[in-house]
């Protein structure tokens, strides 16, 4: 009886190490990717990027082009951002790419999390909650050819974004 059972699972053994080692259709391939920059902190020659998970990151070089900067003179410790910085590289991270060229810069106001386009136009997050959704109303509110200028967008609920003002001049169609 012994015999009869190493036998049965010496064959499950070959056969398992055979399924892997030979007839697997594929096999793990090691990937590598490190975090896109969607913010700036700090200043001058110690500028580096941040994640939208809020991640300093300090290792890559400094992000090309014109990220929003989080306002913070200095680097926080233990590399990663939290509280309203947090919020502010949440909500800043959730940018959809057609708007990524319109944001100025981001800061947390009386209401929460707010965003300043280059037009000055702001818009008001409150918390970082919802923010893709946010981002959406944002984008119909800006696409919307019967209002031709503003000074903020309430987005503190998306399903129904408030405006304000008429002070400046909505940003050009991408």
């Amino acid at each position: 009886m012994r015999r009869w059972l190493a036998a049965i699972a010496l064959l499950a053994v070959t056969v398992v190490a055979a399924y892997l080692l030979l007839y697997r259709p594929s096999s793990v391939t090691p990937t590598l990717s490190a975090p896109a920059a969607t913010a700036t902190i700090a200043s001058g020659s110690s500028v580096v990027g941040v994640s939208a998970e809020g991640a300093v990151l300090a290792w890559l070089p400094p992000p090309p082009g014109s990220l929003p900067a989080l306002p913070a003179g200095k680097l926080p410790p233990g590399g990663r951002l939290a509280g309203p910085m947090l919020e502010q590289a949440r909500v800043l991270g959730a940018v959809p790419p057609a708007l990524r060229r319109y944001v100025a810069r981001s800061y947390y106001g009386e209401s929460g999390v707010d965003v300043e386009l280059s037009s000055g136009i702001e818009l008001r997050f409150g918390d970082d909650s919802q923010a893709a959704k946010k981002w959406k109303a944002a984008a119909a509110v800006l696409a919307d050819p019967t209002i031709t200028a503003l000074d903020y967008v309430d987005l503190h609920s998306p399903g129904h974004p408030g405006v304000g003002g008429s002070g400046h001049s909505l940003p050009p169609a991408p």
